[in-house]
């Protein structure tokens, strides 16, 4: 199956606010947003977080919207270089096709142009996305322990980053260049 990979914007919000809806219901060990809590937010607080987030969205080629992440910049002046991957889902239906890891990618050149490196959170028994996030450049530094309480237990949460001016590329560029000198 094909898909296509694009920034979501304000038009897009009736299928944003469908699948966000299905990730947070299906998956609520993986979200700090409870799906009780997205359900009641206006069209308008949607709107305005598809402006001011970068929201990413695959869909496939007759239109349906089935996965998405998004990516936030920090913005004080002392970490302005870090920004993070959030929201990330894919639908059950299109697990293991590599959309995720396109996804990821998509966001993570997106991401060169703004900050030197991308963070995460992910729950620390996901097993399938730690080594999704690892294959693509990703390191735990950190976990969170208890960082949420759902149905009752405690979910501990790895935090992981990638240092974009530290990849493999660049690095070699940068050892072509100074052999010169």
């Amino acid at each position: 199956m094909s898909y296509s990979i694009r920034r979501l914007g304000p038009e897009d919000l009736e299928a944003y606010r469908a699948l966000r809806l299905e990730a947070l219901t299906n998956h609520p060990e993986a979200f700090l947003t409870s799906a009780e809590g997205f359900a009641q937010r206006s069209d308008d607080e949607i709107r305005q977080m598809l402006e001011n987030l970068a929201v990413f969205g695959a869909e496939t080629a007759d239109g349906e919207l089935v996965g998405m992440n998004a990516f936030v910049r920090n913005d004080g002046l002392k970490e302005r270089h870090r920004g993070w991957m959030v929201q990330v889902y894919v639908a059950p239906d299109h697990r293991g096709t590599g959309l995720s890891k396109a996804l990821c990618e998509h966001l993570i050149e997106y991401a060169r142009r703004h900050v030197l490196q991308v963070h995460l959170g992910v729950w620390a028994e996901n097993v399938t996305a730690i080594k999704l996030y690892e294959r693509l450049g990703f390191s735990v530094y950190g976990t969170e322990p208890r960082y949420l309480f759902v149905n009752g237990r405690f979910i501990d949460e790895h935090m992981m980053v990638r240092f974009l001016d530290r990849d493999a590329v660049q690095q070699q560029g940068t050892l072509e260049s100074n052999s010169n000198v």
